[in-house]
């Protein structure tokens, strides 16, 4: 009995729902033209973005843990440098111009996504002395009724204790990190592999508002 009680706790805390965040000045002010869910490697280009390359897959739930299907999923996120092809971003970190930095894909009919990318780069929070962002990937999400702004941190990042935005999480902090996952056998060698569900509206029924 006490196992089973075990297992639907962690149930029930794999269905915390996904922390709100802070979209942050740094979301694209024109979307690139391609935005499909390799990040590494734009047409044309012989070359792969620099950095760590990361897969990451997992699902768009509803409060109740069923799949939401069609959810929009946009992500965008600094090069390994720590820098956004963003006008705004004075950081002095050199732009990558083999890095897409932008997707918008769907989710399945069983609410599943996933995409390739780059780990993001820290960086330096300006007029913030000594205060840095850990690397965190930006989410905005649009499932049914629900819209959800969020970013996802990475498991056993030492920034990530020191990291202003990821501290003010006033619950469910583990909700907003990934889990590192083995790589299965197609696996391309030397890439990362997490997983991150994504969990819309939350038990009282509240829709997120959007940001």
């Amino acid at each position: 009995a006490l196992a089973c009680s075990s297992r639907w706790s962690a149930a029930l805390a794999a269905l915390a729902p996904t922390p709100e965040q802070t979209e942050g000045p740094f979301y694209p002010k024109v979307l690139p033209l391609e935005r499909d869910a390799d990040l590494t490697m734009l047409k044309g280009h012989t070359a792969r973005a620099a950095g760590q390359v990361i897969h990451v897959a997992g699902r768009v739930l509803d409060s109740d843990g069923k799949p939401v299907a069609g959810a929009t999923i946009e992500i965008w996120q600094a090069n390994a440098h720590g820098r956004y092809a963003h006008p705004g971003d004075t950081n002095p970190a050199p732009l990558d111009p083999d890095f897409q930095g932008y997707a918008r894909i769907v989710s399945d009919a069983e609410g599943r996504y996933d995409f390739t990318s780059i780990k993001p780069g820290a960086y330096p929070l300006p007029n913030a002395a000594g205060a840095v962002r850990t690397p965190h990937i930006h989410f905005r999400v649009v499932g049914g009724a629900d819209r959800l702004t969020t970013q996802m941190y990475f498991p056993g990042e030492k920034l990530n204790d020191r990291d202003a935005i990821f501290n003010a999480i006033p619950a469910h902090k583990e909700a907003a990190i990934a889990r590192a996952v083995a790589p299965g056998e197609d696996t391309p060698s030397g890439t990362l592999m997490f997983g991150w569900d994504i969990v819309l509206g939350d038990p009282s029924g509240a829709t997120k508002p959007l940001m």
